[in-house]
């Protein structure tokens, strides 16, 4: 990954926080901006195509109860 500088203003309380969080888990400060970038910039992406998620059908509405019971079933089929 080929890295290019820039400079950006940032509010000071958030920078505090930044180098208190780098100094206390011991990474760079870069680190967290490039993080930062990186989600910023997928935020942005956009697709021009449809995209092919399946739809689901359930023969009706799915009440709260019934995947609540289904998660805490495939929790403890898991363990």
């Amino acid at each position: 990954m080929a890295l290019k500088k820039t400079t950006v203003l940032v509010d000071e309380e958030d920078l505090a926080l930044i180098k208190e969080a780098a100094a206390r888990e011991g990474r760079p400060e870069a680190e967290y901006f490039r993080e930062a970038f990186h989600l910023a910039a997928l935020r942005t992406r956009r697709w021009h195509e449809e995209w092919d998620i399946p739809r689901l059908d359930f023969g009706g509405p799915v009440t709260p109860e019934e995947i609540d019971r289904a998660v805490s079933d495939g929790v403890a089929d898991a363990e």
